[in-house]
C-alpha cells in the first residue's frame, strides 16, 4: 500500500475556483488561469472513497511503473528462424516458432496447432522467456502472432521500420464467430487479434469453442465461467481499503494473483453500487437487462501484497464495497498471461473495405485476453476492422500506440471485466477513405463492467468516447484532443450506459459536440472537468437513472484547457503516489 499526502496530491496548484451552481445537480465552475478545480482539492482529502472521482494512480503495468521489462533476446527470426524480411513469404511459421521458443513450451498434442507451430513447441525450455527480435522490413504473415507464454517480449525495431503484413482475416484463420446473444453478429467485431497475447490453454479452450460454435465466454473463469474454485470466504471492506480480512489464509501467498469474486444478490444491490446507490439506481429495472446480468459476478484480479494472519493487502485498493449478500470470496482463474508484450512494430491487414456493423471479418490488431502486467510500445495498426483489445484483462499499458489506415469500427475497445488499464500517448488518425454506407465507428470503447481503466494524452481525428451500455463505471478519460465524430452502441439489454464515478478531465472537443463528452446530465456521480464549450447534436443521449445524478462539472468553457490544474488527471494521482 502507498499513502498519498495531500500536499502531493495538490502539487503546485494553488489558485481556488469559484463556483456557482448549474443544472440539475451538477455544480459548476468558470475557469481562471492557473486554476485548481474545487473537485481536486476534495479529492485530495479523500483520494480512494470520493464519490465522484476514481483512484486510478495505480492504473497499468506493474501498477504505473513507467519502464517495461526488457528480457535478454533470445532469437533473431531472420538470422535463427530464417523469416524473409522482403514481404516473399509467409513469416508466421518462424515468428511462431521463436516465440514459443522464448518461452520454453512445450507440444500439447493438440491436433489444431499449425504444424510449424508444433515443431517449434517440441523446442522446449531452451530459453526460460525472452525478447523475440524482429529486424527491419516488412514480414508477410499468412497466420496470426500468439503470445501465450508469460516473459516473452515480440520485438521489432521501430513501429516505422518493421512491419508485419497480414493477408488473413480472423474468419479465415479460425471461422466464423457468432455472438452468444444469438442473432447474426460476428464477434470478431469486438474480440481478438492478428496479434493476440492470451494464455496457451485459454486460447486453446476459446477456439476450440469457436470452431465447435458453442459460443464462449471470454474471460478468467473459462467458457462456460465455472473453471474456478474458492481459495477463501472474504469479510465486509469498504470501498478504498486495501486490505481484507479473510476466513482462511492458508492457499494464499505475497505475490499470487486472485480474483476477487462479488456475485449480486435477488434485488440487484451489487449493480445498485456500482451505479453509486440512491433512489434512481433503486428505482431503475433491472430484470430485463440480460445482458448486463450474465457479466456478473464482478471478477477483478488482483495481485497480493502481503498476507498477515489472515490480513491480505492488495497492490491496489478496493474497486467496490465488499458485503457479506454477495458472497465475496477470493477465487482461482485460468491460467494468466503476465510480463509478455509486444513493441517497435506496424501490424498491417491487406486493404479491405470495411465491413458492415457488426459483421466485421477479423482484421483485427493487437489483443490481450487473461492478461494480466503486459503491454504494448509503439505499435501502430493499419487497415484493421478493430484496432487494440482488452478483452478481460487487466493492469495492461498501452503506450505509444496508433491506429491509422481506412477506417475501424472499433479503434480501440476494452469489454468482458477489464479493469486497471492505462491508454496513454494514443492516436486515432483521420481516415484514409470515406466510411463505406452501413459502417460504423465508435472510438474509445468501454462497456462490461470494466472499471478503472485510464485513458490519457490522446489524439483522436476521429471517434468518440464510446461507453457501450454494460455499465462500466469508475473510469478516466483526461488530456485527450477529440474530433468527436463518433457514436456510441450497445444493446439496450447491456442496461446502463454509465455507472458512478466516470471522470472527463481536460478534454478538448474540437468540433464542439457534446455527446458522451459532457457528463453532467448523464452519468450518476460523474465528474465533467475542463472540457471546452459543446452543444448538442448528432447522437444525443438521455440518463439512464431518475432523479439527482449528483454530477459535477467543474472549469466548463473555451481556454479552460490552458488554466486547469492538473493538466492531467492520472498523472497527478501517479505522481503523488510516490512513483
Amino acid at each position: 500500500m502507498e499513502n498519498l499526502s495531500r500536499r502531493g496530491l495538490l502539487g503546485s496548484a494553488i489558485a481556488v475556483a469559484a463556483v456557482t451552481v448549474t443544472g440539475t445537480g451538477a455544480r459548476a465552475a468558470t475557469a481562471r488561469p492557473g486554476e485548481v478545480p474545487p473537485i481536486w482539492r476534495e479529492f485530495t482529502r479523500t483520494p480512494y472513497t470520493h464519490p465522484q472521482i476514481p483512484y486510478v494512480g495505480r492504473a497499468g503495468y506493474r501498477a504505473g511503473r513507467q519502464g517495461f521489462a526488457r528480457p535478454r533476446v533470445v532469437a533473431d527470426v531472420v538470422r535463427d528462424y530464417g523469416a524473409r524480411p522482403d514481404g516473399s513469404a509467409d513469416a508466421a511459421p518462424a515468428i511462431n516458432r521463436a516465440l514459443a521458443d522464448a518461452d520454453g513450451a512445450r507440444p500439447d498434442g493438440s491436433a489444431d496447432a499449425a504444424p510449424a507451430i508444433n515443431r517449434a513447441l517440441a523446442d522446449a525450455g531452451r530459453a526460460g522467456g525472452g525478447t523475440v527480435h524482429l529486424p527491419p522490413g516488412t514480414y508477410r504473415i499468412d497466420d496470426l502472432i500468439r503470445i501465450g507464454h508469460s516473459g516473452v517480449v515480440l520485438r521489432g525495431a521501430g513501429s516505422t521500420r518493421t512491419k508485419l503484413y497480414a493477408t488473413r482475416s480472423l474468419t479465415e484463420l479460425i471461422g466464423v464467430y457468432g455472438s452468444r446473444y444469438g442473432g447474426d453478429k460476428s464477434s470478431w467485431s469486438w474480440a481478438g487479434g492478428l496479434i493476440w497475447l492470451c494464455p496457451e490453454d485459454r486460447f486453446r479452450t476459446l477456439t476450440d469453442a469457436i470452431r465447435a460454435k458453442a459460443w464462449p465466454f471470454e474471460g478468467w473463469t473459462g467458457n462456460k465461467r465455472d473453471e474456478w474454485d474458492t481459495l477463501t470466504a472474504v469479510g465486509p471492506a469498504t470501498r478504498g481499503s486495501w486490505s481484507v480480512t479473510v476466513t482462511d489464509a492458508s492457499r494464499l501467498s505475497r505475490g499470487d494473483l486472485v480474483l476477487l469474486r462479488l456475485a449480486d444478490d435477488p434485488g440487484h444491490t451489487l449493480l445498485e453500487h456500482m451505479a453509486g446507490g440512491g433512489p434512481g439506481p433503486e428505482a431503475y429495472y433491472w430484470d430485463d437487462k440480460t445482458k448486463l446480468t450474465s457479466y456478473v459476478p464482478y471478477e477483478w484480479p488482483v495481485r497480493i501484497a502481503s498476507v498477515h494472519g489472515r490480513r491480505v493487502t492488495f497492490e491496489r485498493p478496493l474497486p467496490l464495497d465488499i458485503r457479506p449478500e454477495w458472497d465475496p470470496r477470493l477465487t482461482t482463474h485460468v491460467g494468466a498471461l503476465t510480463g509478455s508484450g509486444v513493441e517497435a512494430l506496424t501490424l498491417e491487414a491487406v486493404e479491405t473495405p470495411q465491413s458492415q456493423h457488426l459483421l466485421d471479418k477479423g482484421y483485427n490488431g493487437v489483443a490481450f485476453q487473461c492478461a494480466y502486467d503486459c503491454w504494448a510500445d509503439d505499435v501502430t495498426v493499419r487497415h484493421v476492422d478493430n484496432g487494440f483489445g482488452l478483452v478481460a484483462a487487466s493492469a495492461c499499458t498501452l503506450r505509444r500506440t496508433r491506429v491509422a489506415g481506412r477506417g475501424s469500427h472499433h479503434p480501440y475497445f476494452c469489454r468482458e471485466g477489464s479493469h486497471d488499464n492505462l491508454v496513454e500517448s494514443f492516436t486515432i488518425e483521420q481516415r484514409t477513405v470515406p466510411a463505406p454506407a452501413g459502417t460504423q465507428l465508435h472510438g474509445i470503447n468501454v462497456e462490461g463492467l470494466s472499471s478503472y481503466n485510464v485513458w490519457s494524452r490522446g489524439e483522436m481525428e476521429m471517434g468518440t468516447f464510446d461507453s457501450h451500455r454494460g455499465m462500466p463505471f469508475a473510469n478516466v478519460r483526461t488530456d485527450i484532443t477529440v474530433n468527436n465524430n463518433g457514436r456510441h452502441g450497445g444493446d439496450a439489454s447491456a442496461g446502463p450506459l454509465f455507472g458512478a464515478r466516470f471522470t472527463h478531465w481536460n478534454i478538448r472537443v474540437t468540433n464542439q459536440r457534446a455527446g458522451l463528452m459532457r457528463l453532467d446530465g448523464l452519468a450518476p456521480y460523474s465528474a465533467t472537468v475542463a472540457v471546452n464549450t459543446v452543444r448538442e447534436f448528432d447522437q444525443t443521449d438521455v440518463p439512464d437513472f431518475t432523479g439527482d445524478l449528483h454530477a459535477r462539472l467543474e472549469l466548463y468553457g473555451d481556454g479552460v484547457s490552458d488554466t486547469v490544474r492538473p493538466r492531467n488527471l492520472y498523472d497527478a494521482q501517479r505522481s503523488s503516489a510516490g512513483r
